[in-house]
């Protein structure tokens, strides 16, 4: 593991990722508060146990979570010069657009003068709304029981559709009575629930005293209110918001008139809310987060007679539509997955699939798809492409398909290129040969490359950073060398010495005790703690920050903590250097 200098230009910024899934009624946090850069032209790691989040994390920026699953939380900003650079025609429906949406939002601005006292109402009519419904502790405990049961008479409903109702009569009866007694609690469950509700519903209705209080300070809030947003507004607010109505149209300019018009509107309610709560429009965060709820926000940077130029935010935690993830998914970010023979369609011949993705991609003719194509398959060492370009999938070899998918990511020049265990269904020899192939590549198309793997020895060779993860979060983060010649980690400690190459002559291989928490339920203090050996009180208590260990390096314990006990990493690896060498001939 030589020095390598990571390139500081940031690619795409991750920051406080969360990712849900639902799964029979109820929520599973896959990722729980990611961030992370990747920078341009680095290689990291992304290593953990199955279940650690790995491939969840690399999928939610490249549009491919599940339909069950959803970002709930955060931003993933990919800073693509080529992508974000934004033209649109500045005709005469443009212009009118521009126009109308520049007028309305003088109008709205008017609300900004009474923001403080719209907060005022709106927390006056939240709290009478809490009056009426449950309490946090009510809802908690009832929509807890509720999701558990449901989540429970799922499993059992699976299992009674493999009993044989002929052959195990007395089973089946007993768990279609279980699932019965299952229905009939939910139901007094959502009774009980109604019924504390009506009853709080009708305490608020009859407190005359509240009611009378409540109408006398709403009444005042209005007159108020109405006052305030009498005003004029100044020139300097009516040019802010002539620079936003320009950056309104640049953001949906891309589409269809029809909905250009929708998401004009919908931007417009958008801003209405945000000059109601007096939120500042100068800044950039904050704009961004409000286009971020309708459409990628393009920042206005100047116009000539017949356009306007603009720069865009690309937030992929925010994709609103899939032809937005046309553009970049393929073009931008490419994925190689670890069995070739599903990647590949076995009915298609070779260079059909490798034409398809130029074609889609690039603006050029089938014949100049072609040609790239076979310098592609002579780049990733395919013998006699020429003869080999009509084959179907069945006719290569195993490391072959695999040099076809590397092809086929690389056929658009991708900025990042993620490797989900790409090489876990080859031969051990072949293995290298493909990890070689991708590092090689890398610096002729200079790509990032995300490696998503089990195995510390390919971490070793292909990465220049490792981030660790385990329960949906990153624990460690660092180079290579300093993760693995000083972790700070006890789970990282923990999978080091889980290395077979470090093993002793007779002596026991190293396995991590326990299993991976629950990502169902809330997970209290670190995640780690059941099956940490140097586990502190606090760590069932509390969750540990990000401690920061030197420049690059960062980890996610109370160890690190100046008054935490003094604790040594494991013997085993200590002084692990030359075993590494030797191991994985770094």
């Amino acid at each position: 593991m030589e020095n390598k200098n990571v390139n500081k230009n940031v690619l795409l910024s991750v920051d406080n990722l969360h990712v849900n899934f639902r799964v029979r009624g109820r929520t599973l946090s896959a990722i729980r508060g990611i961030s992370l850069d990747l920078y341009e032209n680095e290689s990291i790691a992304i290593v953990g146990e199955s279940g650690s989040g790995k491939s969840v994390f690399t999928k939610t920026f490249a549009g491919m979570l599940e339909t069950n699953g959803y970002i709930s939380e955060g931003s993933i900003i990919f800073n693509d010069e080529e992508l974000s650079d934004t033209k649109v025609s500045l005709d005469n429906t443009a212009r009118k657009l521009i126009n109308f949406a520049w007028k309305k939002l003088n109008e709205l601005s008017k609300l900004e003068f009474g923001a403080e006292t719209y907060r005022a109402m709106q927390a006056l009519e939240s709290e009478k709304k809490s009056r009426s419904t449950l309490s946090e502790e009510e809802a908690t405990q009832i929509t807890g029981k509720m999701e558990d049961l449901a989540f429970q008479r799922t499993e059992l409903f699976n299992q009674k559709l493999t009993i044989d109702s002929k052959k195990e009569k007395e089973r089946y009866k007993a768990v279609s009575a279980q699932i019965d007694a299952m229905d009939a609690e939910i139901k007094r469950l959502q009774k009980q629930q109604q019924q504390t509700i009506a009853a709080h519903k009708n305490a608020v209705k009859h407190d005359e005293a509240y009611l009378k209080d409540y109408n006398a300070k709403m009444a005042d809030l209005k007159k108020t209110y109405e006052a305030q947003i009498q005003g004029e507004i100044t020139r300097e607010t009516e040019l802010r918001n002539e620079i936003i109505a320009k950056e309104i149209y640049l953001s949906v300019g891309r589409y269809s008139l029809n909905r250009r018009l929708r998401l004009i509107n919908q931007l417009l309610k958008s801003f209405k809310k945000a000059m109601s709560l007096g939120v500042d429009l100068n800044d950039d965060h904050v704009r961004n987060s409000i286009f971020d709820e309708v459409v990628f926000r393009v920042k206005y940077l100047d116009e000539t007679e017949q356009h306007l130029h603009g720069t865009c935010v690309l937030n992929l935690a925010k994709v609103k539509y899939s032809k937005d993830w046309t553009h970049i998914r393929g073009g931008k970010i490419a994925t190689v997955f670890q069995d070739p023979m599903t990647s590949l369609n076995p009915i298609i011949t070779i260079g059909k699939q490798i034409t398809s993705v130029i074609l889609k991609h690039q603006n050029c003719s089938e014949l100049e798809a072609r040609e790239r194509a076979l310098t592609l398959m002579k780049k990733v060492g395919i013998p006699n492409a020429e003869a080999r370009f009509d084959d179907y999938p069945f006719q290569y070899s195993g490391g072959m398909r695999q040099r076809i998918v590397i092809a086929i990511a690389l056929s658009c020049q991708p900025k990042i290129l993620i490797c989900d265990e790409p090489t876990t269904a080859l031969d051990v020899t072949i293995q290298a040969q493909i990890l070689k192939l991708i590092k090689d590549l890398q610096k002729e198309f200079n790509y990032t490359i995300v490696f998503i793997t089990h195995d510390l020895g390919v971490v070793a060779n292909v990465a220049d950073r490792v981030a660790v993860l385990y329960g949906g979060q990153v624990v460690e983060l660092g180079t290579c060398e300093e993760v693995f010649y000083d972790p700070r980690h006890p789970y990282t400690w923990a999978l080091l010495s889980s290395l077979p190459q470090l093993a002793q002559r007779n002596t026991q291989l190293y396995s991590i005790t326990g299993t991976p928490p629950s990502l169902y339920n809330k997970i209290v203090g670190d995640a780690f703690a059941p099956r940490n050996p140097h586990c502190l009180k606090i760590d069932t208590l509390k969750e540990p920050p990000m401690f920061q260990v030197s420049e690059t390096h960062f980890a996610k314990t109370w160890l690190l903590d100046p008054r935490a006990p003094k604790v040594e990493k494991p013997e085993a690896i200590q002084n692990i250097h030359e075993k590494l060498v030797e191991s994985f001939n770094i």
